[in-house]
């Protein structure tokens, strides 16, 4: 799994230069987070099933059709198999928070999930949906917690994960 760190450092070292002023400011910025990440990071691991399970409930209220008969969640296998999928969002989001890189979210949760879930017939609205729900849950929880300031140079890098993967699935032509 790449890391901010890391992908900086390879991007100076393969232009064989020092780090400058920008480099180490991306640095300081990125470890000035770094306790804020951790502590959000031990909240949503502590939290997980509360999140997905609310998140689906959400999302079942505000799309009914997905658990009627005919819908992508009717029967308990398929609504099994949805809120297993909202959980593993959830678990590579909280690694990309960590990270404070989003390339863990392509090797393993974006890269051929598009052409799965066309190949099942699963449709990608409600997916982006379940994950923005996730989000706003995920950020009611950690901003509840006076100690985790979730705000960064890039924007609130609790939002980046999910942002991201609702980004990769929605611009895609599906």
């Amino acid at each position: 799994m790449r890391d901010t760190v890391g992908d900086l450092i390879r991007g100076y070292d393969s232009t064989g230069r020092y780090l400058d002023r920008n480099g180490l400011d991306s640095l300081k910025s990125y470890f000035a987070t770094g306790t804020a990440r951790v502590k959000a990071a031990a909240l949503l691991s502590a939290n997980a099933a509360t999140i997905v399970k609310q998140a689906g409930s959400k999302l079942f209220e505000e799309a009914p059709d997905l658990i009627r008969p005919g819908g992508n969640a009717y029967t308990t296998r398929r609504y099994a198999a949805c809120l297993r999928d909202m959980d593993y969002y959830l678990r590579y989001a909280t690694y990309a928070v960590v990270a404070g890189n989003t390339d863990v979210l392509d090797e393993r949760v974006l890269n051929g999930l598009r052409e799965t879930y066309n190949s099942l017939g699963v449709p990608i609205g409600p997916t982006v949906q379940g994950i923005q729900l996730m989000k706003e849950i995920v950020k009611d929880l950690v901003n509840g917690v006076n100690s985790i300031d979730t705000s960064s140079a890039n924007g609130n890098f609790l939002d980046q994960p999910f942002d991201y993967m609702s980004r990769e699935l929605s611009e895609k032509n599906i």
